[in-house]
C-alpha cells in the first residue's frame, strides 16, 4: 500500500497530464499547417531555434553531464519529430499520426525492459498484444487496399505509416534517457533541461537539410505565411517547452512506464481536431486499429489500478 500511493499521481501532476494530452493533441494539425511553407528539416530547425530563444539567454544549463542533452537531443528532436515531419509530408495525417505516435508507450516499456531492467506487468503484456493487433489492422489497410478500393486510403502511405512507428521508437528512447538521468540527478530542472537539449538538434537539422532538401525550397521559409510562423512558435514554446517541461517533470517523479500512458488522451485530441479542422477521414481498418491501440492503453492505464 505504501508504495502505491508513493507513485500515484498528485492532483498537480494530473492537471500537467491533462495540459499535455491537450497541447500535444493540437500539435498534430499544427505541424501539417506549418509544412505547407517548410520542409521537414526546416520546420526542426526552426522549431528549435523558437525553444532555445529567448530562454537560453536566461535560463543557466542544467548541472548534468552533456551526454544526457546530446542524447536527448537527438532522440528527441532530431529522431522523434524529424522523422515524425517526414511522415506527415510523405503520406500520414495528423488524425493517424497522433494514434500511431502513442504507441510509445509500448516502445517504452520494451527499452525499460532491456535497458532499465523495469519489469512488464500482466496489463502491460495485454496490452501490448493488443496494440501489435492494433498495428496489424493498419498494414491490413494498405495491404487490402488495391482489392476493396478502400476511400481515402491516399491519405496515407506505406512508407508514412513505418516513419510514423519510428518516430514513436524514438521518444520512447528519449523517455527511457530522461528516466535514467532522474536515477542518477534527481535534482536537475526540465525546463532547463529542455531548452539546453533543444540546442542540441539545431545544427544536425541545418546539415540534414542543406544535404537532401531541393535547392529551389531551401529558401522558401522566407515567404512563409503569419499562420505558418505562428504554427512554429506553438510548436517550440508551447508543444515543446512547455509541454516537455511538463511531461519531463512527471518522469522525474513517477516510473517511466506509469507515466507514459497518460498520452492515451493525446489520440482522442488529435482526431477531433484533425477531422474537424482538416476534414480528414478514417477508413474502416484505421478505425478498428485505432480502437485496439486505444484499448491496449486503457489496459495498461487502468489495468493495475483495477489490481491494486
Amino acid at each position: 500500500m505504501p508504495n502505491n500511493n508513493r507513485q500515484a499521481l498528485s492532483g498537480s501532476d494530473l492537471f500537467a497530464a491533462l495540459a499535455v494530452v491537450v497541447i500535444w493533441g493540437v500539435n498534430f494539425v499544427v505541424m501539417k499547417f506549418a509544412l505547407r511553407d517548410f520542409t521537414p528539416f526546416q520546420l526542426g530547425a526552426a522549431r528549435y531555434i523558437f525553444v532555445v530563444l529567448p530562454l537560453l539567454l536566461f535560463i543557466k544549463p542544467p548541472r548534468i553531464a552533456w551526454k544526457w542533452l546530446l542524447l536527448y537531443g537527438l532522440f528527441q528532436g532530431v529522431g522523434q519529430f524529424g522523422i515524425l515531419f517526414l511522415a506527415l509530408k510523405v503520406g500520414m495525417t495528423a488524425a493517424l499520426a497522433s494514434v500511431l505516435l502513442q504507441t510509445q508507450v509500448f516502445f517504452t516499456a520494451l527499452f525499460g525492459f532491456v535497458l532499465l531492467n523495469e519489469r512488464a506487468s500482466r496489463q502491460l503484456q495485454i496490452g501490448m498484444l493488443l496494440a501489435a493487433l492494433g498495428l496489424a489492422c493498419f498494414g491490413l489497410n494498405y495491404a487490402l487496399a488495391d482489392s476493396i478500393k478502400v476511400a481515402g486510403v491516399s491519405a496515407t502511405t506505406l512508407v508514412g505509416f513505418a516513419l510514423t512507428l519510428c518516430a514513436a521508437a524514438m521518444w520512447a528512447m528519449s523517455n527511457i534517457v530522461a528516466r535514467r538521468l532522474q536515477q542518477l540527478h534527481k535534482g536537475y530542472s526540465p525546463l532547463a533541461f529542455v531548452v539546453w537539449s533543444g540546442l542540441v538538434a539545431i545544427i544536425p537539422f541545418m546539415l540534414l537539410s542543406l544535404a537532401f532538401d531541393d535547392p529551389a525550397l531551401r529558401w522558401r521559409w522566407l515567404e512563409a505565411r503569419p499562420s505558418s510562423w505562428l504554427g512554429v512558435a506553438y510548436l517550440g514554446w508551447i508543444a515543446s517547452v512547455l509541454g516537455y517541461s511538463l511531461w519531463t517533470g512527471l518522469l522525474q517523479r513517477h516510473p517511466a512506464n506509469r507515466v507514459a500512458p497518460f498520452s492515451l488522451g493525446v489520440p482522442i485530441v488529435g482526431l477531433a481536431a484533425g477531422m474537424l479542422v482538416l476534414g480528414e477521414s478514417v477508413t474502416g481498418w484505421q478505425w478498428v486499429g485505432t480502437g485496439f491501440v486505444v484499448l491496449a492503453l486503457l489496459c495498461v492505464m487502468f489495468g493495475g489500478r483495477r489490481r491494486g
